[in-house]
């Protein structure tokens, strides 16, 4: 790997004219010791030579993003709710995975949400939506009573970030965070507010943005304070100067920022929606090419992560990678609901519940679940129960498109279909029938699906996190809302109280819906093989 020691590790004035007595060096700090193994030229010499002889930069501005003007609505909504108000939103920083290797950076969802820049925008940036209208009374809420009507903006949008550096520049050549020779091209201010409509302005220049007009009574500060812990330091300490909120009474202030922009995300825009298509297309064909690899996984010890690298492999051509670590459970396995270590074999016989999902590069992520026989056949004991999961998918799906239908109403409609499968098969406790075991003080079918049935999704995978529940498992389905269906029936090797055949088998069928306009409810997911039939031939035509 290409060593990315620190600008500063280049050697000063000083160290160089006592190079040769190494004792009069001064002692060297921790921070600065990932110098060591890679020393920078820092002659003026060296600095005009690299910084000259490069061809001209594009005069072509980049046009207007997809994105744009529905992020441009989307702030706009956000704005009502906080007039008067300086809303700061953070990218996040670069986050460290081992000594000085970072993580593949990925921005905030509310960031990415209200920005519209997709991947790698752009580590330590910073939107900030400046109040245009005058501040109201502090009550610590948001004004969810405005109306957005025809109302003038309440706010301007302001990008900060750090542009790129010119050549001339040591950061050029020297910085590995950030200079061009090491992270590649960055974008310039003005490529930027060509791409999104936003002003932007150097990062530089934030702390004094966030105390200008600052003050009680005056413009009140919230932060999505979890994104950028320096940002949100930076706005703590500016509070201070200018006696806002500190400490608890801050922290509701920003708890109020972080509900609404997840709440903003309750309902998709048709532009949203396309993006989940297209993520779910991916998905599909990642599928495919999980499959393909089945017979290389049952002659790998580890073929569980065969099949993972697989999928894996088309996230990163087809998108900007997974949205979230894919799982690859073969046998008993799939009963361990969060199975991600993919360490197992794939045994001939036994089923594969793989949980996988493709981020597309504007960050949105499809979430599919399918449970795949190795042979291309589910045995009779499989077939039942991969049946009953399906039954109670389809009856959760009917009455999603009722109306009326709250969120947790798809809940209940799965949880019908599973009790009464249990009953059937003798499973729930002596006398207790599955209406028994239905109610509150019952639910011991639960014991074989202790999740729930749906989720939002969207930027995360479990989007929508900080909604209020009266927002979200209490509310009534609404055109735009974008959810998974995924029941499911675990039943582990060592469970005495599963009929024998049944043991060491755990099935899930996991679908990404939308509400339609109409009140309907559209599988965004109907491409993806689900009945026993179909993924029958699914397998078996892939890995004949």
């Amino acid at each position: 790997m290409t060593s990315t020691s620190p600008a500063d590790g280049a050697p000063s004035d000083h160290a160089s004219s006592s190079a040769s007595d190494p004792a009069q060096e001064a002692p060297q700090s921790l921070a600065a010791r990932g110098s060591n193994r890679s020393r920078q030229p820092d002659n003026q010499a060296f600095r005009d030579f690299i910084g000259s002889g490069w061809g001209p930069r594009p005069e072509a501005l980049p046009s207007r993003s997809e994105a744009a003007p529905w992020a441009a609505a989307r702030r706009e909504a956000l704005g009502r709710l906080f007039p008067g108000e300086r809303l700061v939103l953070p990218a996040g920083a670069l986050k460290v995975r081992n000594n000085d290797c970072d993580y593949r950076f990925r921005p905030h969802s509310a960031f990415a949400h209200l920005a519209g820049t997709g991947t790698d925008f752009e580590p330590d940036a910073v939107l900030v939506l400046e109040p245009l209208t005058p501040p109201v009374p502090e009550t610590g809420a948001p004004d969810s009573s405005a109306d957005p009507g025809d109302a003038a903006p309440t706010h301007e949008a302001v990008l900060y970030f750090r542009p790129r550096a010119s050549r001339s520049s040591r950061e050029f050549y020297g910085d590995p965070r950030y200079g061009e020779l090491w992270v590649g091209v960055r974008p310039s201010l003005e490529e930027v507010e060509s791409a999104t409509g936003m002003r932007c302005v150097h990062i530089d220049s934030l702390s004094d943005a966030l105390a200008k007009d600052a003050g009680p009574g005056a413009v009140r500060l919230r932060v999505v304070a979890e994104a950028d812990e320096a940002v949100t330091a930076l706005v703590t300490s500016t509070r201070q100067k200018v006696g806002l909120e500190t400490g608890e009474a801050a922290a509701e202030v920003d708890a109020g920022l972080a509900e609404a922009t997840s709440e903003l995300r309750l309902i998709k825009d048709p532009w949203e929606i396309d993006q989940l298509r297209a993520a779910v297309a991916a998905t599909k064909e990642g599928f495919d090419d999980l499959i393909r690899s089945i017979p290389r996984a049952r002659g790998h010890w580890r073929g569980e992560r065969v099949l993972e690298g697989a999928f894996g492999a088309k996230a990163r051509e087809e998108g900007n990678g997974l949205g979230y670590d894919t799982i690859a459970a073969a046998g008993d396995h799939a009963n361990t609901l969060h199975w991600i270590n993919n360490d197992g074999a794939v045994e001939p016989g036994q089923l594969v519940l793989v949980d996988a999902g493709v981020e597309v590069d504007s960050l949105y992520t499809a979430d599919v679940t399918r449970t795949i026989p190795v042979d291309g056949r589910f045995t009779e004991a499989q077939r039942r129960i991969y049946q009953a999961v399906l039954d109670a998918a389809d009856a959760a799906f009917a009455r999603a498109g009722t109306p009326g239908c709250r969120f947790k109403d798809v809940h209940a409609a799965a949880m019908e279909v599973i009790a009464a499968r249990l009953e059937e098969w003798g499973m729930l406790p002596e006398g207790v029938s599955a209406a028994d075991s239905l109610a509150p003080e019952g639910q011991f079918h639960r014991r074989w699906m202790v999740h729930g049935t749906s989720h939002h999704l969207g930027l995360d995978v479990h989007d929508c996190a900080q909604a209020r529940r009266e927002m979200y498992m209490d509310a009534e389905l609404r055109p735009g809302m974008c959810f998974t269906i995924e029941p499911g029936l675990y039943f582990r090797e060592d469970d005495l109280l599963v009929p024998a055949e049944m043991r060491g088998t755990g099935v899930r069928i996991e679908d990404d819906v939308v509400v339609r306009e109409d009140g309907g409810v559209e599988r965004l997911t109907q491409d993806v093989p689900r009945t026993v039939e179909e993924v029958e031939a699914w397998v078996s035509g892939l890995i004949a």
